[in-house]
């Protein structure tokens, strides 16, 4: 009889340290972004018994949902330090890339106060693979990772700049070496337009201070994906891969766009496929950052051409992209907290890393006019209900609330995804749910995932 009430008693015991154990591992947590890819973030950490309180600045109405949205710009980096240190945040995760490039990670290192937060995203120095077109070219090119040969110029350099154009084959491609918003590459079909392009990037300052630098590319000819990777600058993690949809028309027509839908699995990456990208690119990529003295802790997106079956590296993200994430992070069923702490502590080999093997197909419904011009304001209903279809997730990305209404804030609105068994009922899914949603003018692409059913006799998906 003693025994059993002592056994009670020490199983009560162990239940208690375990709790406050628990508790002592509970963080708070802060979003940098205000997009769909940040809600994706915040709907994942939400769910995590080591979350305690969760923050995302600026954020939407999607994160006021499940966090506290705090209204401060994501380069206002004074700012985001001070909520840090008043909101006792231990844990900091950087959706967009500007934030990274302009040094978010180096300011919170400098600061003896803010030293301490553990932060998912590179240096200013290792942002360099995204914020510049020629050094990540330069990084490839040393470092023997396949990409398209190349050369950049300048303004001063305007003659060379012209002679190699001309003699270039085509099509041609042009790229703004810095940041551009998504709209700093052309690809030219003609020697006067590739031409034109030029002389409007170099000489005209189409992109300002980003194009004061033009690298020239070859065209690679094949089918693109993306393969993302979460490093501690040792170890790493390959997430699941995803195909995305830039152009605003179907059949991949009209101006390019921050993305319009994505899938992942995608089909045609095979076992033999990601052992090639992970071989000649992704161990390469992580070994050249801590060769060239980069400490890289966070994700490196890396947007590939797959010709003829061999990986080609187009360009590096240094953030998760946006609407992969949407596609990418429901698919994983680990524990996002304490992936992202590990990755933080360089610890990552530390931690398991499991995935859901069913297809997730994201559909983004855009406002009208978008990617040029177009109106915000337009109140959006059907949100809710397309989130009470089974297996469909509703990620707001342009949206602000006011008065107990959702209001349409910006291009790119919504992005809805569905999970399934097969890359048909998840499209089908997404569809049902996008047609839920409506306000004025809303446009969205009913083709996505269509170009890949083709490969599905050729799969396991």
């Amino acid at each position: 009889m003693y025994s059993l009430q002592l056994q009670t008693i020490l199983s009560s015991l162990q239940l208690i340290e375990q709790k406050d154990i628990m508790e002592n591992l509970k963080q708070n947590i802060l979003i940098v972004g205000n997009g769909g890819r940040e809600h994706a973030f915040t709907w994942h950490l939400s769910q995590s018994p080591l979350c305690n309180r969760l923050f995302v600045a600026p954020g939407n109405a999607g994160t006021a949902s499940l966090a506290t949205n705090l209204p401060i710009a994501v380069t206002d980096f004074e700012a985001l330090g001070a909520a840090c240190l008043q909101h006792q945040i231990s844990l900091v995760v950087v959706g967009p890339e500007v934030p990274l490039v302009e040094g978010i990670v180096d300011y919170f290192a400098a600061q003896p106060a803010l030293s301490q937060i553990l932060i998912v995203g590179p240096s200013a120095k290792g942002a360099q693979l995204e914020g510049s077109k020629d050094f990540s070219k330069n990084f490839m090119q040393k470092y023997a990772i396949p990409t398209a040969t190349y050369q950049t110029f300048t303004a001063e350099q305007w003659p060379q700049a012209l002679e190699y154009v001309a003699a270039h084959s085509l099509p041609v491609v042009l790229k703004a070496d810095g940041l551009a918003a998504g709209k700093g590459v052309i690809i030219a079909q003609t020697h006067e337009e590739a031409t034109e392009a030029l002389r409007q990037m170099l000489l005209e300052q189409q992109f300002g201070a980003a194009s004061s630098k033009v690298v020239i590319e070859q065209y690679l000819d094949g089918i693109e994906v993306s393969v993302f990777v979460l490093t501690d600058g040792k170890n790493y993690k390959i997430l699941p891969e995803a195909k995305d949809y830039k152009r605003i028309g179907e059949g991949d027509t009209g101006l390019n766009t921050g993305g319009m839908g994505a899938v992942s699995p995608v089909p045609f990456v095979d076992a033999a496929f990601m052992e090639q990208v992970e071989k000649t690119i992704i161990e390469p990529t992580i070994a050249g950052l801590a060769a060239e003295g980069i400490d890289y802790k966070g994700f490196i997106f890396i947007g590939l051409m797959n010709v003829a079956g061999k990986p080609y590296v187009i360009e590096y993200n240094v953030r998760m992209g946006d609407p992969e994430t949407e596609a990418v992070v429901p698919r994983i069923t680990s524990d996002l907290v304490e992936v992202f702490t590990a990755t933080a502590q360089g610890r990552l080999q530390e931690v398991d890393f499991k995935l859901n093997p069913q297809t997730a197909v994201t559909v983004v419904l855009a406002a009208g006019g978008y990617p040029v011009q177009h109106q915000t304001g337009h109140v959006i209903s059907g949100i809710e209900q397309a989130a009470q279809q089974a297996d469909v997730l509703v990620f707001q990305a342009g949206t602000k609330a006011a008065e107990g209404q959702t209001l349409t804030n910006g291009g790119r609105v919504i992005a809805v995804t569905a999970l399934a068994d097969s890359l048909p009922e998840a499209q089908a899914k997404a569809m049902k749910a996008a047609e839920t949603i409506q306000w004025q003018d809303r446009y969205f692409r009913r083709d996505v995932a269509n170009d890949l059913k083709k490969y599905l006799s050729h799969s396991a998906y």
